[in-house]
C-alpha cells in the first residue's frame, strides 16, 4: 500500500517551474498562494521569502508587501531599519517617497515607535475614555483618507440564515481595512502610535481601518466587545481623519457623553472592566452624518496578540 501525501496538482508544479526559473509573476503568484493558505498550507517565512524575490525580480506589488512584512514582522523578525531602506530605495512606487516624508516628521527610534509623549485628556472614570488632541497631523490623516479612498467597500455582515452577505444593518458606512500585508511602514508607526497611547502591545490590534460615513449614514448603538471570545477586544482607538461635516458624533448614550473631535484627534476608550467582562457603559454610536462626509479611522485592540 502507497502512503504519504499526493503529488502537487499539474498548475502548481508549472507555477514553481517558472518560480524557479525566476519569474517575477510565478513568484508573485506563490507569494500570495502561502500567504492566505489557498491550495498550499498557509506559511508566513515562506510567503514573505517569495514576496521578497517577486520583488527583486522587478514586482512592485510585491515590493510593497514586503516592506509591510519586513516592517511588521509578518513572516519574519520585524527590522525597522530595513524597511525604511527599502522605502529610499524605491524610485518606482510615488507611495514610497511621500511616506518617506511622513515617516521623517515622525521622530522615530529604530523599533518605528516615537518618542513623544502621549498624554489623553479624560472624559469619563469610568468607562475610561482618553481624547488626545493632534494625535494625528494633517498630513498622516489625509495619506490615510487617499490610500483608504480607491478601496472603500460597502460595511456587509453574513446573513445567520442564508450565509449571504448583507448590508450591515447597524453599520451603513464604507470601508477599507489594512491588513498586515496592506500595513505600509508609515501606517506601521501610526500603529505603534495606538499601542503606546493606549499601553497596549502593536500586535494586539486588529487592521487599522478606515470608515467613511456620507449624509443619513451612521453606526448605531452597539458594544465593541465580542460574544463567546478568549481573547477580548480591551481598547477601541478612533481617529477622526477630516473636518467640515455636520453631525456625526461619538455618543455614548448611557453615560450622556458627546465627543465631536477635530481632524487629528483620536479617542480611546476600554470595552472591559477591571475583572476583563465587557463594560456595558461603553454602548456608543456614530451619529447620523446630515452633511458632507465624515472619515475616521478605527483599530480594535485585544487582550493579547493576534495571529492575523
Amino acid at each position: 500500500m502507497m502512503s504519504g501525501n499526493p503529488p502537487p496538482p499539474a498548475w502548481l508544479v508549472a507555477i514553481e517551474r517558472d518560480a524557479n526559473a525566476g519569474s517575477g509573476a510565478a513568484l508573485l503568484e506563490l507569494a500570495r498562494l502561502y500567504l492566505v493558505g489557498r491550495d498550499v498550507p498557509r506559511d508566513l517565512p515562506r510567503a514573505r521569502g517569495y514576496f521578497a524575490r517577486a520583488a527583486a525580480a522587478g514586482e512592485q506589488a510585491a515590493a510593497a508587501v514586503y516592506r509591510a512584512f519586513v516592517a511588521n514582522g509578518t513572516g519574519g523578525a520585524p527590522d525597522w531599519p530595513a524597511a525604511v531602506r527599502l522605502l529610499e530605495a524605491d524610485r518606482v512606487d510615488p507611495d514610497a517617497a511621500e511616506q518617506l516624508s511622513l515617516i521623517a516628521a515622525m521622530a522615530l527610534d529604530d523599533a518605528g515607535a516615537g518618542s513623544t509623549p502621549l498624554v489623553g485628556e479624560p472624559l469619563s472614570a469610568q468607562p475610561r475614555i482618553l481624547l488626545f488632541r493632534r494625535f494625528l497631523s494633517n498630513a498622516e490623516a489625509d495619506y490615510l483618507v487617499a490610500r483608504a479612498t480607491p478601496r472603500f467597500q460597502p460595511a456587509l455582515v453574513v446573513h445567520p440564515v442564508t450565509g449571504q452577505q448583507i448590508p450591515d444593518p447597524i453599520r451603513t458606512s464604507n470601508l477599507a481595512a489594512f491588513p498586515l500585508a496592506l500595513e505600509q511602514p508609515a501606517i506601521h508607526a501610526i500603529n505603534r502610535r495606538i499601542a503606546a497611547a493606549s499601553q497596549t502591545d502593536v500586535w494586539a490590534g486588529e487592521p487599522l481601518t478606515v470608515l467613511r460615513y456620507r449624509p443619513g449614514q451612521q453606526y448605531r448603538a452597539h458594544l465593541d466587545t465580542l460574544p463567546r471570545v478568549d481573547n477580548q477586544r480591551l481598547a477601541t482607538m478612533l481617529v477622526y481623519l477630516n473636518d467640515g461635516y455636520g453631525g456625526g458624533e461619538t455618543h455614548f448614550p448611557k453615560i450622556g457623553l458627546k465627543v465631536r473631535a477635530q481632524k487629528g484627534d483620536a479617542l480611546l476608550f476600554y470595552n472591559v472592566r477591571d475583572g476583563g467582562q465587557p463594560d456595558p457603559l461603553t454602548l456608543h454610536e456614530g451619529m447620523v452624518v446630515s452633511a458632507g462626509e465624515k472619515l475616521v479611522a478605527s483599530r480594535w485592540i485585544r487582550q493579547s496578540r493576534l495571529m492575523l
